[in-house]
């Protein structure tokens, strides 16, 4: 079942709004952000359940089963439980990754919060870390979340993402902008 990404995320938009909104009302959103974290990590590890999601092979009621039984086993909330059920009947489970980084993304505003995308050529210490989110939240004026990567072919320095900004200091875009110029001048 491979449906375009804006067909993903446009289904998953409408699930997390639902799903979100009726947290919200359960005074849940708590719990909700526990799950969503909880959900992502078992996604990240389990081909099993990618596996689950993505493949046309099971049936709606197999997959509406496996999802009851991970939600069951996970002890996931009852707006997230009943929203992934519904997903499973409708044959949209594809789209969980998007729902969940819909959700996130719901979450974090809610609760005033943005995340940034950091990618740094070195792994970055903790007071690094906290000293980068400290000085994105003076800029924002919000708690900024950090989600790191590691990438050593950006010889040094880092690029980070924060909503619709990009700052990339790596030495890899400098040399680039360094060879432009000199193709120009030669």
């Amino acid at each position: 079942m491979s449906e375009p990404a804006s067909i993903s995320a446009a289904i998953a938009g409408r699930y997390a709004t639902a799903i979100f909104d009726l947290a919200q009302e359960a005074k849940g959103i708590d719990a909700l952000s526990a799950d969503v974290d909880a959900l992502t990590a078992a996604l990240a590890g389990s081909a099993e359940l990618r596996d689950l999601i993505s493949s046309p092979v099971y049936t709606r009621d197999e997959q509406g089963d496996a999802i009851a039984a991970v939600a069951a086993k996970m002890g996931l909330s009852a707006p997230l439980a009943n929203g992934l059920k519904l997903m499973a009947t409708k044959r949209r489970l594809f789209a969980l990754p998007q729902l969940l980084k819909g959700l996130a993304a719901a979450i974090a505003e809610a609760k005033g919060e943005m995340t940034a995308d950091v990618t740094s050529a070195t792994a970055l210490s903790t007071a690094q870390a906290e000293k980068l989110a400290a000085t994105l939240a003076k800029q924002t004026g919000k708690t900024v979340k950090l989600n790191v990567a590691v990438d050593e072919s950006l010889i040094g320095g880092m690029i980070v993402k924060l909503g619709s900004r990009m700052i990339d200091t790596t030495v890899k875009a400098k040399l680039a902008s360094l060879q432009n110029a000199m193709k120009e001048v030669g």
